[in-house]
């Protein structure tokens, strides 16, 4: 094989690893279906704020309330809430694997209704989020949005 061949092969490899990190373990253990149903309140002014609750619920018939916090900087400013958002887990073998801080990256706009849709990860963990709600709010941030279980 041609050194530039097993370059190629071995960058391919490697992107496949990247992009579909599950396939390169072992499957040993199936996916657990995780789902989270959560209020959000969040404000900001360069320095973004968000706070709220939620309840996940995974498909073993297990159930955890948990807290919501997020913190970010950039360009944004606003308030809004977001009521009866849905999130969905991927690659979750415990429903322990939910709690953490997950890496986010948002851009954001609107006015009197407001929304959010957005894909956070967190190691090979990754939620999907969806919700609509009201307020004002315009910007582009990044920052941390971070799940602990609620007493």
């Amino acid at each position: 094989m041609k050194p530039i061949t097993r370059i190629a092969s071995a960058l391919i490899a490697l992107g496949t690893v990247a992009v579909y990190p599950g396939l390169a373990r072992a499957d040993n253990s199936a996916d657990l279906d995780c789902k989270l149903k959560f209020s959000l309140s969040t404000w900001s002014a360069i320095y973004k704020h968000s706070e709220g609750s939620g309840t996940v619920t995974c498909e073993d018939g297990k159930s955890m309330r948990v807290n919501i916090a997020a913190r970010g900087a950039g360009l944004t400013v606003g308030k809004s809430h977001v009521d009866s958002g849905t999130g969905r887990f991927s690659d979750v073998h415990r429903m322990s694997d939910v709690l953490g801080s997950y890496a986010q990256a948002e851009a954001h706009a609107g006015v009197v209704k407001s929304g959010t849709a957005q894909v956070l990860t967190k190691g090979t963990v990754s939620l999907a989020l969806a919700g609509a709600g009201e307020g004002v709010d315009l910007g582009i941030d990044v920052g941390e949005f971070t799940l602990s279980r609620r007493n």
